[in-house]
């Protein structure tokens, strides 16, 4: 049991009598199941492309601790310094995003890594946190200052993320970061004319995307239609054979036939082997956290903080809802990860960034420590 005086000063200790720890139980909870999940459903998928058994989980093992280090680091950031990480990260992330267009690595139709120290980078995946930071912080900055344009100017950003996206293509991305926004863009009061603007251009853009992506257009049609898609139909089919209780850890045979078992579909090999209980506990953690998130920032005063805990908040859970949706076939198929439990360096290191800055903002007295910085 870790315990630290009330009266230390050090950084180990301040943290740990601010962090909210009932989030950092829930965090610790779902990547523990999900680093159980990668070893049940990635050996199979290894064995069928002809890699080792072990090479995926190999690989996430490694890429495991960077992301909960660096999710801890984070959490111990003061408040002024989370906000220089997140203008910088955004920056950066945006230039990877740009380079990808032109030096990435095409997989399935689409041109969203590259590389880098010759390990394989999404840049996307990073995207979406720092653009809630940013987006946070001007509108904050908008209430503050009269002249500032925050919103014009998230607006703005919001235009090139979007560009960069739909470039790649990543339409679930797209969708995820522009739901997030307007969600935050509701927070930061917005007149109702505003409100069915967004709607009415929302409408014509969901009409573009299908219109113009091949791929939106098929996955959408395969939703409404009465004959479904192979892994679909087989992750269906491990609901039905897990039953409430699941057939036993590695018992399961959806793994065997389903190509993005370790991905996309790793909620199916969950719920055939351990069952429909397990699924709904999973799905408990996932919410406790977004209700967490939404109880606490409803006793901040920091407009900056309500904006931003709540954005990385319903991030997660609405990326959180996309996969399981998919994979219940209540909405389109879609490369999104499940947070921390699909299989993933760049999608694990990405929420690791996002969490640990929620972990960061939601401390008490976050505001102090940068007052105490100033003298």
């Amino acid at each position: 049991m870790i315990s630290f005086s009330r009266n230390s000063r050090s950084i180990f200790a301040n943290w740990w009598w601010t962090i909210d720890k009932v989030l950092l139980v829930m965090f610790a909870a779902i990547i523990i199941l999900g680093a159980f999940l990668t070893f049940s459903a990635s050996p199979s998928v290894a064995n069928r492309i002809g890699y080792g058994s072990f090479h995926f989980v190999k690989k996430q093992m490694m890429f495991l601790p960077l992301a909960v280090i660096g999710m801890l680091f984070l959490s111990m950031m003061s408040l002024k310094n989370i906000r220089r990480i997140s203008v910088i990260g955004y920056v950066a992330t945006l230039l990877l995003m740009f380079l990808t267009l032109f030096f990435g690595i095409e997989n399935k139709g689409a041109t969203r890594w590259i590389s880098i120290l010759g390990f394989q980078l999404q840049p996307s995946e990073f995207v979406k946190p720092l653009f809630v930071m940013v987006a946070a912080l001007l509108f904050e900055a908008g209430k503050k200052y009269q002249d500032f344009p925050g919103m014009i100017l998230s607006a703005g950003l919001f235009g090139v993320t979007s560009i960069l996206l739909l470039a790649q293509p990543d339409v679930g991305m797209f969708i995820v970061v522009g739901v997030i926004w307007c969600f935050q863009l509701f927070l930061a009061g917005l007149p109702l004319i505003f409100v069915w603007v967004i709607i009415a251009v929302a409408v014509v853009g969901a009409v573009g995307i299908y219109a113009f992506f091949p791929h939106v257009q098929a996955r959408v049609l395969q939703l409404f239609s009465s004959e479904l898609s192979y892994q679909v139909k087989k992750a269906m089919a491990a609901f039905e054979n897990g039953g409430w209780f699941g057939v036993g850890p590695g018992e399961g045979v959806a793994k065997l036939h389903i190509p993005d078992a370790h991905t996309d579909f790793i909620f199916a090999v969950a719920a055939e082997e351990y069952g429909m209980v397990f699924c709904l506990v999973m799905v408990g953690l996932f919410a406790a956290i977004v209700i967490r998130t939404m109880l606490l920032s409803c006793k901040e005063n920091s407009f900056f903080i309500i904006l931003a805990s709540t954005g990385l908040a319903a991030s997660f859970g609405l990326q959180a809802i996309i996969n399981m949706a998919s994979t219940l076939h209540i909405g389109p198929t879609k490369g999104m990860a499940l947070p921390f439990v699909s299989y993933g360096g760049s999608a694990l290191l990405g929420t690791a960034l996002g969490m640990g800055m929620l972990l960061a903002i939601t401390r008490k007295n976050v505001h102090a420590e940068d007052k105490d910085e100033e003298y």
